[in-house]
């Protein structure tokens, strides 16, 4: 029988089996890689191989003790020095692992009583951090700002506000809303904490991570507590790095349990990071040569490119994602099935990571094997040469229309340039008005996907017409217009949340397609209702608009509290023209450009 203690855990083992979920350890049997986190494949660098052997040589096969004790070696310094200098912070601090990492820094920013926003998405070693540290831990959807916003809205007058999310998620690739995220911590005195484990070295200048791929937009990054670093993943060696300001690296050296009570790095592990980060920072042809990869499976598939290394292919059921996963053992592709409790219960998933020792032989083959597999995800939208600019409206009749003509005339005059409205309902057409408001500027324009004669919806005034909007045809379209010469101004009809379909509202097309966006409001009574609504329902989706534009008699009081709550970067007035005409349009340009709605953000 033996003791009791096994047989327990023998029927725990059962029952794990009996569900699907049971995991065993197994080797890859030089199958092509298509599982592990070594996207660069540093970790049989030569060049890193090479520094680990000398470090070794140099100081011994193990750090001795830990670091407030005397362990470790110079290279310690050294890794974190790099560190700092790749991703532009005063400090960094060097862990054994990215978990005890994760579990050092949350435990000492935190106290009980502090809150801390936490993405519903996020790693074990955040989620585990977090409750070790007694904190009050909200979990907020995943990527929903305007979730995060009410949490930290809640939590005025308590000591410490966190907000922590992954740079890229480890299991869905994809990237969260960052700057929306800095923008919101700057609002509610809160502080960003990023775990770069699945960006750094992937993605961002030089490979520095999401955050830096966000924040080159050079508005600071002042409410950004701290990055971590996972030195197994794209560094292809072990241990975790904070970079941080030198406070809080002072404050972790004295506080994280995780750093203070564990033997420090290997000597060889410290060394090889030294030269990782090193290779890594000079990698953009090899970064260049995995996106190329990732957009060829992905052609293959039909689906989106996410922006980093990893693509999920949800299948569901478990036992379903285990035979695709064995199935595609079977021919040579190491690809493992992700099941619950690591992903929710029914996403079970194919994790599929690219590296750049794929080969192309391995990929189309991989994209064979998937070809026919069920999976859950977004339709597939070309990604445009040029970012469109989107005029939107909180509702009808807000003077959208002769805002798009003042966009479209910014445009025109700057170079080539294109007006497209995709759906038009009614009689009034306003392509027309538009090309009356520019007919003394070289702007083309681009007829309706669709006109529907019922002045309603885009949905009910197409049901009408016995037709359809054709949501495909409306992003082939966007995706011939962004990538022809110039700038590209579209038009949407009515209110964000109009719907397109019983399924799909304009905002959620606007997501899909991520453009810069333009937010026009009435200037008097009710805009604040309307406006903020709008607001909060596009940053739920990680947007914020360049400006919002007010129409018609000015109204200090709006404009100001819309400047103090809303969090866009300008909100402008344009009174009602007495002679809406195109000389009328070019006179209140001179005094209000809007070029700024054409430059990077």
């Amino acid at each position: 029988m033996g003791r009791p203690l096994d047989v327990e855990l023998a029927a725990e083992a059962h029952a794990l089996r009996d569900a699907g979920l049971w995991r065993a350890l197994a080797p890859d049997a030089g199958r092509a890689d298509f599982t592990s986190n070594d996207y660069l494949g540093l970790s049989r660098d030569p060049r890193v191989v090479e520094a680990a052997r000398a470090a070794a040589l140099e100081h011994g096969a193990g750090a001795r003790a830990s670091r407030l004790l005397g362990g470790g070696s110079p290279h310690d310094a050294a890794a974190e020095e790099a560190c700092a200098a790749w991703l532009g912070t005063e400090a960094a601090l060097l862990f054994p692992s990215a978990f005890q990492a994760n579990l050092g820094l949350l435990g000492a920013l935190l106290q009980p009583g502090d809150v801390v926003c936490s993405d519903a998405l996020n790693h074990a070693s955040l989620i585990d951090g977090m409750r070790l540290a007694r904190a009050d831990v909200r979990v907020f959807p995943h990527a929903d700002l305007g979730a995060l916003e009410r949490e930290l809205a809640s939590a005025a007058g308590t000591r410490r506000r966190l907000v922590v999310t992954e740079g890229v998620f480890s299991m869905d690739g994809d990237v969260p809303p960052l700057r929306a995220m800095h923008e919101l911590c700057r609002t509610y005195d809160a502080w960003l904490v990023i775990d770069e484990a699945h960006a750094v070295g992937v993605i961002g200048p030089q490979g520095a991570g999401a955050w830096a791929q966000a924040a080159t937009d050079g508005r600071g990054d002042e409410r950004l507590a701290a990055r971590v670093v996972a030195c197994g993943k794209a560094l292809g060696v072990a241990g975790g790095l904070v970079a941080s300001s030198r406070a809080l690296r002072e404050l972790l050296v004295n506080r994280a349990r995780s750093f203070v009570f564990s033997t420090g790095a290997a000597p060889a592990v410290a060394g090889a990071v030294c030269a990782a980060i090193e290779v890594a920072r000079a990698a953009d042809d090899a970064r260049a040569g995995l996106r190329a990869s990732m957009e060829r499976l992905c052609a293959r598939l039909e689906v989106d490119a996410p922006p980093a290394a990893i693509l999920p292919v949800v299948i569901g059921d478990a036992e379903r994602a285990l035979e695709l996963a064995n199935r595609c053992r079977e021919s040579g592709l190491e690809v493992r099935a992700v099941r619950p409790p690591t992903v929710p219960a029914g996403t079970a998933r194919l994790r599929i990571a690219l590296h750049t020792t794929n080969t192309a032989e391995g990929i189309d083959r991989l994209g064979e094997q998937l070809a026919d597999a069920p999976r859950a995800g977004r339709p597939r939208v070309s990604t445009p040469r040029n970012t469109p600019l989107f005029v939107v409206g909180t509702d009808t009749d807000v003077g959208k229309t002769v805002a798009a003509a003042l966009v479209a005339r910014t445009a025109a005059g700057r170079g080539p340039a294109t007006y497209w409205k995709p759906v038009q309902t009614g009689g009034d057409l306003d392509t027309r008005e538009v090309a009356r408001l520019c007919a003394d500027t070289s702007l083309r324009l681009a007829e309706p996907a669709h006109h529907f004669p019922l002045p309603a919806s885009p949905h009910e005034a197409a049901a009408a017409a016995g037709s359809a909007v054709d949501l495909a045809g409306l992003d082939a379209r966007l995706a011939e217009l962004a990538n022809a010469e110039g700038e590209l101004v579209v038009e949407l009809a009515g209110g964000l949340l109009v719907p397109f379909d019983d399924r799909v509202t304009q905002l959620d097309w606007v997501a899909r397609v991520r453009p810069a966006l333009l937010l026009v409001a009435r200037s008097g009574l009710g805009t604040l209702n309307h406006t903020l609504l709008s607001l909060e329902a596009l940053r739920r989706r990680g947007l914020v608009p360049r400006a919002i534009l007010l129409v018609g008699e000015p109204h200090d009081s709006n404009r100001e509290t819309l400047a103090r709550m809303g969090g866009v970067a300008r909100v402008i007035e344009l009174p009602r023209l007495p002679d809406v005409a195109a000389e009328a349009l070019a006179s209140w340009l001179v005094e209000n450009p809007l070029d700024f709605l054409f430059e990077s953000q």
